[in-house]
């Protein structure tokens, strides 16, 4: 059984139509009274990073990843709250000044501040994010309209060639590994147009699981559909270099999560005001499909030739 079968099968109805709870469809818990939105993430060892041997970067992609939640909502992220477990090597001396530093400048770069937390003794290395922003108004999954273009920011997979240059499949130049390794413990939060979000966007989400599995939670309590083109999906020079050399499909490499970049939907009468904004505030974003009416058919285009779609499934929690 997977995770969204649990909460849909044991823990919806805990909820009791708390509409602040967002039926456990989307990331965040929102308060539109007390203008409170709140998320929560769960980071295991030998699950969402390979080991602890390095603390410093760990922490760095874990926070990374936790106040994405809130920014691919359009909400700004004020206070974190980090619980950890393990064990006297996890948190001995030396790491727990690497875990500090690393906290300290997370926290200048994106102006937030630690707030509480909990530790406990562990075998394993574990964490939990507790992320807390204000704001009237969130951008929410499944509220898309038909015939919405779908949008990325940044650009995608890069983050996974580095997760498996770390697992020793991929091998390349120092620079290279790098600059992919980097990607991976600290990916490029699109934080500039986060703010513009209500604007524009009818739906959003972040890509952590994967973009063909994220597209499908955009849209997944809707009657609608989605049509991908792959030639549109935006890759790093480095990545289009080593995919080149390599003779490798680019959907094999955008499809696997970690990205932590915002896809959203949006009227086709805002093309030229995102195309305008992309500029202004420097932040790429691209337009890579659309919203269709054929309820559940996920239709992923390369030069017209049909792809299938579970065929490129990433991440899911299977239990």
């Amino acid at each position: 059984m997977d995770e969204f079968n649990i909460i849909k099968n044991y823990f919806q109805k805990l909820t009791k139509n708390n509409p602040c709870a967002l039926n456990l469809n989307d990331d965040v818990f929102f308060d539109k009274n007390k203008k409170l939105v709140i998320s929560v993430d769960t980071y295991n060892e030998g699950y969402h990073y390979l080991n602890f041997k390095n603390p410093y970067l760990v922490i760095k992609k874990i926070i990374r990843s936790s106040i994405s939640d809130l920014y691919c909502k359009g909400v700004t992220p004020k206070y974190i709250f980090i619980s950890g477990s393990g064990d006297k090597k996890h948190f001995s001396i030396r790491n727990l000044k690497l875990i500090s530093k690393s906290i300290n400048e997370e926290q200048k770069k994106f102006n937030i501040l630690l707030s509480g937390g909990d530790t406990v003794n562990s075998k394993k290395s574990s964490f939990s994010v507790t992320t807390l922003g204000y704001s009237k108004n969130i951008v929410k999954r499944n509220s898309t309209n038909l015939g919405d273009d779908i949008y990325v920011t940044g650009n995608l997979g890069d983050s996974y060639v580095g997760l498996n240059i770390l697992k020793k499949k991929i091998t390349m130049s120092k620079k290279m590994n790098n600059y992919f390794t980097s990607k991976y413990y600290k990916p490029d939060l699109p934080v500039n147009i986060h703010s513009y979000l209500s604007k524009i966007a009818t739906s959003s989400l972040d890509i952590s699981d994967g973009l063909i599995s994220d597209l499908k939670k955009l849209v997944n309590e809707q009657k609608f559909g989605f049509n991908l083109f792959i030639n549109n999906l935006p890759i790093s020079k480095n990545l289009k270099s080593y995919l080149t050399k390599n003779n490798k499909k680019v959907i094999n490499y955008v499809s696997k999560g970690d990205d932590y970049q915002i896809i959203f939907s949006s009227s086709k009468k805002n093309r030229s005001y995102i195309k305008n904004l992309s500029k202004r505030i420097n932040q790429k974003i691209t337009l890579i499909g659309t919203i269709t009416n054929q309820s559940h058919v996920y239709r992923i285009i390369n030069n017209e030739k049909l792809l299938k779609s579970l065929n490129y499934e990433g991440y899911l929690h299977k239990f």
